[in-house]
């Protein structure tokens, strides 16, 4: 018998200082079985960062050929595509070429800086990538923020970023590995 995905939900206000964004975003998190809650939250932050009324998550990890969060516009072509994780650069150049803009949030300790070691040189060409890292006590923070139901805020001003709840919260500063040309 396949397990079945736990649904979280969330409702996220967002207030980017730096895009002039302030909006709530009610969300439906399907979180995968092999998902951990540190991935799930690191998702959810992904959109707080990019959040647009047309951003949405794509259908999971058991789909390849969609990212973790998209926005595409109204004709239906995809305009920013967020993976999470440690994507090949086969699927980056995919990506590339299937979006206006792709960006990466990695995570997981030494296994980012061996990844981006081995994938950066192979992707540096690819001039719509953004790679960010997130450090792992940071990542390992926003894993315990995770609620079946949660109410978060998330603040972003001159590039630091504070994710949290009426019970406490995370500030964190995503490190840059490549920007967007």
């Amino acid at each position: 018998m396949a397990l079945k995905a736990t649904i979280f939900k969330a409702e996220l206000d967002v207030s980017d200082i730096d895009r002039g964004y302030y909006q709530t975003h009610t969300l439906t998190i399907a979180r995968h079985p092999s998902e951990t809650d540190e991935r799930m939250m690191v998702r959810v932050l992904a959109f707080a960062l990019h959040a647009h009324e047309q951003l949405d998550f794509g259908r999971g990890l058991s789909t390849d050929d969609e990212p973790d969060l998209w926005q595409r516009d109204l004709t239906g072509a995809i305009r920013l595509w967020v993976d999470v994780g440690l994507p090949d650069e086969r699927r980056l150049r995919k990506a590339s070429g299937r979006s206006g803009a792709v960006v990466v949030y990695a995570y997981g300790g030494r296994g980012t800086g061996i990844w981006w070691r081995q994938t950066g040189p192979d992707v540096a060409r690819l001039r719509n990538l953004t790679v960010k890292t997130l450090a792992p006590e940071t990542s390992q923070a926003l894993a315990k923020l995770a609620e079946r139901n949660m109410r978060l805020q998330c603040t972003v001003q001159e590039g630091q970023v504070w994710l949290g709840n009426a019970a406490g919260g995370v500030t964190l500063e995503p490190e840059v590995l490549q920007q967007e040309t």
